[in-house]
């Protein structure tokens, strides 16, 4: 059997403040597969996002182990962190993070051409064709409703077909209708490409359509259940 894709053992993270040491992940033990589709769900403030944040890189934990994509996280440098996000995952916010002055098909291209890539722009209009925007690849963002704001940033985070796609919350800034259009969108983009997905939410009937559901609760995870069946790789 393969190594796991993400793996955490006995992971804390805590921060320093005003008022003393904050604890925001609890010894958290968890393993993902290869292909994988996991949600992550619990109250506000129990460490969704600052787990993805780990995962990601973008936090570092305070003890404990984290290894995603054979990567020991914990004895990486800042620059080795940045090449690790940039040749291993793509990333959803709640909130678009789109660059206001840049076309759509420049906000997907530019993160590409920073990776070296001599074909981003090929990749970019690629990219947004997959998720349905070739018509508005010269439109700026402020040209865009939310729901193409967020089919961009999509587009953004699966060009580079990364190994793992993080997303917290990516559908908490649209109606239901447009979310539910973005959930599908990403999830068939997620089973076409056969990358690790985790995502994070609030609906508990949203993440149960990932093949398992992570369940925490102050910094801990509370228990563990089983959702939809698992998302087939293409060609397996």
């Amino acid at each position: 059997m393969s190594d796991p894709v993400i793996h955490f053992d006995n992971v804390h993270l805590s921060l320093n403040s005003g008022a003393g040491t904050v604890d925001i992940l609890r010894g958290i033990n968890l393993s993902v597969d290869e292909g994988e589709a996991v949600g992550l769900i619990g109250p506000s403030g129990s460490g969704k996002s600052t787990m993805l944040m780990v995962m990601a890189g973008l936090e570092c934990a305070s003890s404990g182990t984290v290894r995603v994509a054979g990567h020991d996280l914990g004895a990486m440098s800042e620059d080795q962190l940045a090449a690790f996000r940039r040749d291993h995952t793509g990333i959803v916010f709640q909130s678009f993070h789109l660059i206001a002055t840049m076309t759509a098909l420049e906000n997907v291209a530019v993160p590409l051409e920073l990776a070296g890539r001599r074909d981003a722009f090929a990749r970019a209009r690629e990219a947004l064709e997959s998720v349905g925007l070739s018509h508005r690849v010269r439109h700026y963002p402020g040209q865009l409703s939310g729901g193409e704001q967020q089919r961009v940033a999509l587009a953004r985070a699966v060009a580079a077909k990364p190994r793992i796609l993080l997303a917290d919350e990516p559908t908490g800034n649209l109606d239901g209708a447009t979310g539910e259009q973005i959930i599908q969108l990403m999830f068939a983009l997620q089973a076409d490409t056969g990358a690790t997905l985790l995502l994070i939410t609030h609906d508990a009937s949203l993440a149960a359509r990932c093949g398992r559901v992570v369940h925490l609760n102050d910094g801990k995870v509370s228990r563990v259940t089983t959702g939809a069946p698992r998302a087939m790789v293409r060609g397996g």
